[in-house]
């Protein structure tokens, strides 16, 4: 791992990583390991392609991160409400996070939409919603289908490789 890129990413996000309302994410259990962890993967993930391509990497790393930023407990909650906040948590968490951060049209909008097409009513507008998009889909997948949760770095980086390069 590129030591100055990591140095950038968590120089980009250190005032969400740091805040005691994002902290609380570490607490929730989410696909297997906790939200913090899953957000932060789907966001280093992201930046990293981002900045590759030349896109905004800095809103794709803020809002990567945020991008599941609420903190309702799916544990505590009967199967049909986890449906309707499965479908609603994208609007959850761009309303949340803009309680606490200032946001950008652009993190709103990845925030907002990194779940199309299962929420198909909100359709990213930009490059970076989409990129957080696919990239959220592959970490998930990974996260609940993986044996060796915390071992998967290099088969995430591909996989998206080939979404993106083929």
């Amino acid at each position: 791992m590129n030591k100055f890129v990591k140095e950038e990413f968590d120089f980009l996000v250190k005032d969400i990583i740091n805040h005691d309302e994002f902290i609380k994410t570490k607490s929730i259990i989410h696909h297997g390991l906790n939200r913090f962890d899953h957000s932060y993967r789907v966001s280093y993930y992201s930046y990293r392609i981002a900045r590759m391509l030349g896109l905004s990497y800095e809103e794709v790393a803020r809002a990567g991160l945020l991008h599941d930023f609420f903190l309702l407990k799916s544990s505590e909650i009967g199967i049909k409400d986890r449906a309707i906040t499965l479908v609603n948590h994208p609007k959850y968490a761009s309303l949340y996070s803009e309680k606490f951060f200032n946001l950008t049209e652009k993190e709103k909008d990845i925030i907002s939409t990194h779940m199309f097409p299962v929420c198909p009513t909100r359709i990213p507008k930009y490059l970076e919603s989409w990129l957080v998009d696919i990239v959220d889909d592959v970490v998930s997948i990974i996260e609940e289908f993986s044996v060796y949760k915390y071992q998967y770095n290099c088969l995430v980086i591909v996989i998206i490789s080939i979404l993106f390069f083929m």
